[in-house]
């Protein structure tokens, strides 16, 4: 099939590697250094156990037009990211084309085909002006959850740290030959596709400790481990855990994972620092609406109380404030300054 994948960075970079080595035809759309040496050299995937793989064998451009339609287009970027490009994107699409959205947190999309009287609402923390909506209508979308862990190194070079889970779903949970040909593409290049029923059920289980430990840890400078061994922070995740699956049930969904449970398995990923922790550190915008201040927005939707999240989420909103007006990052640093992490 015909990929466009939408940024090279940690997700999109690996989901793009393993797709062209797996036959497929693959274009990023991809800016600055990343473009250049993507054109030069292909993109490098460095796999957990030292492999290196190299997808030579692809192309990159920054116009949309040179690309046309396409099968499926992947976006790989976060959500606060996707309103920039949603009017190069439909340059990709002929009649078929389906979007796969690669997002955490709670997706544009999630009222589209939800049903009850909540049916067709907007998400406005993720969505604002209903550009994104319009111009990516829901009904072309596969909605699918993202569990490896990767990160960007250097310009076209993408370290795979763990996972390669990437479970996807119709947004009505019918099993339609457009899923099932993703799927089967996504299998074919190594990784775990399931075709899930409730793929809003997943969201939640992904979302339920992001929007608890991000915060959290970028606010504290934490690592999970950290944060889950120290009472009073575990007692906060916990805390907004509990909020945060009030909602979640009164909009149907039902965890498969207790609370604790879910708590004991981000303690054992060790010293991993999120992607929020990481975003703060190098000075880059935390992506904190889809995952807290969509949460927020449910709980005011839903009628459900939520004082522990809306405490995080005002002080990480205006973390994110103080270092857009100084340019600046906050990192934690050691007394012996080559030890700063």
């Amino acid at each position: 099939m015909k990929y466009a994948i939408i940024g090279a960075g940690a997700i999109g970079g690996y989901v793009g590697v393993k797709l062209a080595l797996a036959g497929e035809d693959v274009t990023f759309i991809v800016r600055g250094a990343n473009l250049d040496t993507i054109r030069k050299n292909g993109v490098k995937l460095i796999m957990n156990d030292g492999t290196e793989l190299v997808a030579k064998d692809v192309k990159a451009t920054n116009d949309y037009d040179e690309v046309g339609p396409v099968d499926v287009v992947i976006l790989a970027m976060k959500a606060h990211q996707v309103e920039s490009v949603v009017n190069d994107v439909p340059k990709l699409f002929g009649p078929d084309t389906v979007v796969v959205t690669m997002q955490n947190g709670i997706p544009y999309w999630y009222f589209h085909k939800h049903g009850g009287p909540y049916e067709g609402a907007r998400i406005q923390s993720v969505d604002p002006t209903g550009q994104i909506s319009a111009k990516i209508p829901a009904d072309r979308v596969l909605g699918c959850v993202v569990y490896p862990a990767s990160e960007l190194i250097a310009p076209g070079v993408i370290r795979h740290i763990e996972g390669d889970r990437f479970p996807v779903g119709e947004l009505d949970g019918t099993v339609t030959e457009r899923v099932q040909k993703v799927a089967d593409s996504f299998i074919k290049a190594g990784f775990k596709a399931p075709i899930l029923e409730n793929i809003r059920s997943e969201i939640w289980l992904k979302l339920w400790g992001n929007l608890t430990f991000n915060p959290i840890s970028s606010l504290a400078h934490s690592t999970l481990v950290d944060i889950c061994q120290y009472p009073l922070t575990r007692e906060l995740a916990g805390d907004m855990m509990i909020e945060a699956q009030r909602i979640a049930n009164k909009l149907g969904i039902e965890f498969r994972v207790p609370l604790e449970k879910r708590i004991q398995g981000a303690e054992k990923v060790g010293k991993h620092k999120t992607s929020m922790l990481q975003d703060v550190e190098a000075g880059r915008e935390p992506e904190i609406d889809a995952l807290v201040g969509s949460v927020v927005e449910l709980g005011r939707i839903t009628h459900t109380a939520t004082p522990h999240i809306n405490t995080v989420y005002a002080l990480v909103k205006l973390l994110a404030k103080t270092m857009d007006e100084e340019k600046g990052r906050v990192r934690l640093e050691g007394e012996n300054p080559s030890s700063a992490h």
